[in-house]
């Protein structure tokens, strides 16, 4: 009896302390907040005013404020029916200073410290700052880099704000002491390390820096040897484990890997399976790298899956898949099944551009091959984006074809591209004793305002030149892409100021042109310029000048014809890496012209591309031209001309080839001084040129944008030459090897803001007395 009354005397105490930790909120009063609003809190509170809460819901509550990181520390009470919050805010960080780092770049390390929460104005967390500095750790223990060291500081500040410091010991990369591969029989150990990145030391590591050890490296070393393997047979070939060892210093690295080599194998059967749809299956088999009676090839399969893909892309197949799978048979052979799946014909919804600031949608749109609302074609897209990048307007076009969402066979095909500098622009003003006020101003704009059309204005004044030039170009004057351009132009030379023959023409003329494309890649031009020209001979004129005036006179009217095929492949307008560039003009004077003479010329280049981004450039320009009917030669002043940039570098411009010969009387047969000509005569080109250069593209080092500096090792060959040389030339000779002009050097093309500037040094071979050479040469507005 007496034990169940005091049963019962409990019970009632714990009835009536729950009771009285149970009460009913008439408010909720918040302290200490100071960044965090009210809001915020409230918005994580489940309970509000009239709820009723005991003590098991206020540590609820206590656990439901904790987790949102806000706040150090939460204490809650009860004033009479007013549940009272008070709250300690975690700091906020002020700054984050990052110092020491030099593998990983600090914008690099900044933002990976954002994604984890930690950045300017964030609310700082201890436990963050410590895991961050862990992975930082691995990250550097990734790199080879075992001694690395990172240490972390976290000053605090007024206004409950904190500073935080991350000084970065990042030591030096591990080097490799040694690798063996186990259980390799079947190739030399040194044939497997040369397939690798990763190398033994030797006197060329400082520069190849292959010796050091990276983990990224390594996985793909991994990858090329068991590529290595399975592209000689070797189907089952395993990597069965790879031990990396450090010495106790953390200075060297030894690594082992143990592989399982199998036996090698040859093809017996090559099948197709899988949903083709409407794609014949012999069609996808012509397309097959992989027959029976081959040693199976793991390259040959991959080759043949991508052309499978691009295949079934071209046909609108934009998500078919591909997979080859070898079945290894107990006679030494393996069979090899192609497993396809077409999956839906895909459409493409809308084309979109990104990143065009300047150039307008619709010049980029008539670029487009891939239509809108078309099947979606891999060939036709790559084909968009390379015409994108031939324009030159572009650093570097991207495109990605996402699919739609909640639909399964429509895509959007969306290219991005980064703009660069489209044209030039320069001015002079100055003042020379033998040239006098220069004054001159060029402006040349292959995308003017956006549109796609090319503008160009010049005005020089100088000794030497008084021109005034205006050109205009409009590629797509129809929609179908037949170009128009003309010209007006004004020129007063005086080519004696230009190390060229004595005497000066007065030009005015005036040329429309017309291109109409026959091919993606090929166009043909045609067009027509009448020109005025006026010949005045200089005081000592050149005999060759002399005679011609004599035959022809001094003032011609020419309407100039020309015809002209152009071809190009080149994957960029500016600096391409690949393809090729052709163009063969016809120029010609017509019959009445007051001078007929015809020229021919062909320029071509092409790019080859070697090993990592080194390119190899192959370039050509010849030239041939000749006099008809009453006109017995070329006229001089339609002579070729070679040196300088663009031409035989080393040599100044327009120097080499035939020149001149002095008279030794002036016009009233007084005798002229000696010394006052150069007594090799001045050049005066000739009907001939012929010119080569090849050309070693190499990565800029330390530059990591390759798009805005080209640098080249360059040889050139190639000189001017007269077929029909004046009977009263001295100097003059006709197509020999003998009088060739090499140079070799070394060159590098920035692309500014103003236009392309170019600096060379190249070394002139096989020179001869009257050529002038120039070691260093700079020019605004050209490439190499």
């Amino acid at each position: 009896m007496r034990l169940g009354k005091l049963a019962i005397v409990g019970l009632s105490l714990v009835v009536a302390v729950a009771r009285a930790d149970t009460f009913t909120i008439a408010d909720i009063r918040l302290q200490g907040l100071q960044r965090v609003s009210p809001g915020t809190v409230f918005n994580e509170l489940p309970v509000n005013v009239g709820d009723t809460v005991d003590e098991l819901a206020v540590r609820q509550l206590i656990r439901l404020l904790f987790a949102t990181g806000y706040f150090n520390d939460i204490r809650m009470a009860r004033d009479n029916d007013v549940l009272v919050i008070t709250l300690v805010e975690r700091p906020a960080i002020e700054s984050i200073e990052i110092d020491g780092n030099k593998a990983i770049k600090t914008e690099a390390l900044l933002e990976g410290l954002g994604q984890q929460g930690l950045r300017a104005a964030e609310i700082f967390k201890q436990a963050t700052l410590e895991r961050v500095g862990l992975e930082l750790e691995r990250q550097y223990v990734a790199q080879g880099r075992y001694s690395a060291s990172i240490e972390t500081d976290v000053e605090e500040l007024p206004r409950n704000r904190v500073a935080i410091s991350i000084n970065i010991e990042e030591g030096k990369t591990s080097g490799i002491r040694h690798i063996n591969v186990v259980g390799a029989s079947v190739f030399p150990e040194d044939e497997l390390l040369d397939v690798m990145e990763l190398q033994h030391p030797s006197l060329l590591s400082f520069y190849r820096n292959d010796d050091k050890y990276n983990r990224q490296t390594l996985s793909g070393d991994l990858e090329k040897l068991e590529s290595y393997y399975k592209d000689r047979g070797y189907v089952e070939f395993d990597i069965e484990s790879t031990q990396v060892s450090i010495t106790p210093d953390r200075r060297e690295v030894y690594i082992t890997m143990n592989v399982h080599e199998g036996d090698k194998y040859t093809v017996r059967e090559v099948n197709l399976i899988g949903e083709l749809n409407d794609v014949r299956p012999e069609v996808l088999r012509r397309l097959f790298v992989v027959e029976p009676g081959q040693v199976f090839s793991q390259a040959r399969v991959t080759a043949t899956e991508e052309r499978v893909i691009q295949a079934l892309g071209n046909a609108g197949y934009t998500f078919a898949t591909a997979s080859g799978v070898p079945s290894v048979n107990e006679d030494g052979t393996v069979d090899v099944e192609f497993v396809v799946d077409a999956s839906n014909r895909a459409y493409v919804r809308r084309v979109t551009f990104i990143g065009n600031r300047v150039t307008h949608d619709e010049v980029m749109r008539r670029e487009m091959r891939q239509m809108e609302g078309g099947w979606a074609s891999t060939a036709q897209i790559n084909l968009s984006r390379v015409r994108l990048e031939r324009l030159g307007y572009f650093r570097e076009v991207n495109v990605e074809t996402p699919e739609v969402p909640g639909s399964d066979d429509q895509i959007d095909v969306n290219y991005s591209v980064e703009e660069q500098p489209s044209g030039s622009i320069s001015a002079t003003l100055g003042y020379s004793q033998g040239y006098g006020l220069i004054l001159g101003g060029n402006y040349q704009e292959n995308n003017v305002l956006g549109t796609g059309n090319s503008l160009g204005l010049g005005l020089s004044v100088s000794s030497y030149q008084k021109s005034a030039n205006f050109n205009y170009f409009n590629p797509y004057y129809t929609l179908d892409g037949i170009s128009r351009g003309y010209n007006v132009y004004f020129r007063r030379l005086d080519y004696d100021e230009r190390n060229i023959a004595r005497f000066s023409t007065d030009s005015l003329g005036v040329g429309m042109n017309f291109g109409f494309p026959i091919g993606e890649t090929q166009r043909i031009n045609f067009g027509a310029t009448i020109e005025q020209t006026n010949i005045t001979e200089g005081r000592f004129p050149a005999l060759e000048i002399s005679e011609f005036l004599k035959d022809n006179g001094d003032e011609f009217l020419n309407l100039k014809m020309n015809l002209s095929w152009t071809s190009s492949t080149l994957n960029r307008g500016l600096f391409p890496t690949r393809g090729r560039s052709q163009s063969l003009a016809l120029q010609a004077s017509v019959p009445g012209s007051d001078l007929e003479f015809w020229k021919v010329s062909y320029a071509g280049e092409q790019y080859f591309p070697l090993f990592g981004n080194f390119t190899l450039r192959l370039r050509t320009e010849l030239g041939y031209g000749g006099g008809y009917a009453d006109t017995t030669t070329l006229p001089f002043y339609e002579h070729y001309f070679a040196g300088g940039f663009g031409s035989i570098r080393g040599f100044e411009t327009s120097t080499l080839g035939p020149r001149t010969t002095n008279p030794t009387e002036d016009a009233l047969g007084n005798p002229i001084p000696l010394g006052f000509f150069d007594p090799e005569g001045d050049p005066f080109g000739g009907n001939l040129l012929f010119e080569a250069s090849a050309e070693i593209i190499f990565p800029l080092p330390f530059v990591s944008d390759t798009q805005q500096f080209r640098p080249v090792f360059f040889i050139d060959a190639g000189n001017v030459f007269n077929t029909n040389c004046p009977s009263v030339s001295q100097n003059c000779f006709d197509f020999s090897m003998d009088q060739m002009r090499y140079s070799v050097g070394v060159g590098v093309t920035w692309l500014t803001g103003m236009g392309p500037m170019t600096f060379g040094f190249a070394k002139p071979f096989n020179t001869k007395p009257g050529d002038e050479r120039e070691g260093f040469q700079f020019e605004l507005g050209r490439t190499f």
